[in-house]
């Protein structure tokens, strides 16, 4: 899934209104398994002016960097972490760990050869999900039209939730963020 709705839904099943702590770090929580990503993209794309076809075709796949993604990524190390969370009732923590655990669950369920080792350091097997949030070839035109929907639909539920200036201004940029490509990629690749 594309991470502005990673955010939105990690806010809709996490956030509290009038808790801007957990807010935060549901935000943070959701994010955090795509972050190593765009900070060694970020690196090369943006700093070392690698190709986007190398950054994401190669470096995306090499040993190296998959070694970092099975650790942020690892449903394992954060099932733990949501374990003692609640062992400690912590109310910040179990948000935090829920948002990243709900991350991924989607990235399971929604990434074919762009999967990623989810039960690192049990296993280092990786599950390729028949149905991929981008990929055509794998029903990525129904998936992310789906993705769109429900962000949208979470978007209005969260606009109801929250009523302070910022966060619906966040809310508007996370579901724009969200339907612009969509909008985009419908009028790039839809003929006249």
């Amino acid at each position: 899934m594309n991470t502005p709705a990673h955010l939105i839904f990690g806010l809709t099943v996490f956030g509290k209104a009038g808790r801007p702590a957990v807010t935060a770090v549901v935000l943070i929580g959701a994010l955090i398994p795509d972050l190593s990503l765009y900070l060694l993209a970020g690196v090369h794309l943006l700093l070392l002016g690698t190709s986007p076809d190398i950054v994401f075709g190669q470096l995306y796949y090499s040993a190296s960097w998959q070694s970092i993604f099975r650790i942020d990524n690892s449903i394992v190390i954060w099932g733990i972490a949501l374990a003692l969370a609640a062992l400690y009732r912590s109310p910040l923590a179990i948000a935090f760990c829920g948002a990243a655990l709900l991350h991924l669950g989607f990235d399971f369920l929604l990434h074919n050869d762009d999967a990623r080792t989810h039960f690192w350091p049990l296993s280092n097997w990786v599950f390729q999900s028949p149905v991929s949030y981008w990929d055509p070839d794998h029903y990525g035109n129904i998936a992310g039209s789906l993705e769109v929907a429900l962000s949208l639909i979470c978007c209005g539920i969260l606009w109801q939730r929250y009523s302070g200036r910022w966060m619906r201004a966040l809310i508007l940029v996370l579901g724009a963020s969200e339907f612009a490509p969509f909008v985009l990629f419908a009028i790039m690749f839809t003929g006249p």
